[in-house]
């Protein structure tokens, strides 16, 4: 195989990871942009969700900035409801706010 047959399956490969890598990037990212958080951290910040909402479902966990919070995460309540439990960095209770596919108000 000449070197410049090497060269070009070795930037094919590059290329395809690359789109591979930015794929899966996308497909992390909820839909509204906030990508997915995962590791020791989000773990807290889902545990300390479910104790709030005295139990539930976590359906996903991300960072946040909104109200001042820096975790976000979706539970979906045992009554079936679902809301936004927003944490501040030492996983504190900043706010519980319906998820936006409900009326709006606050829980």
């Amino acid at each position: 195989m000449t070197s410049r047959r090497k060269l070009t399956m070795a930037a094919a490969g590059a290329i395809a990871a690359l789109t591979l890598g930015v794929a899966s990037l996308v497909q992390a990212s909820g839909d509204d942009g906030e990508r997915a958080a995962t590791g020791p951290q989000a773990e807290r910040a889902q545990a300390a969700a479910l104790k709030i909402t005295k139990g539930g479902e976590a359906n996903a966990v991300e960072r946040d900035n909104e109200d001042g919070a820096t975790w976000e995460v979706e539970v979906t309540k045992t009554d079936g409801t679902t809301v936004d439990v927003r944490l501040d960095a030492g996983y504190g209770l900043v706010v519980v706010e319906s998820d936006g596919e409900d009326d709006g108000t606050e829980k």
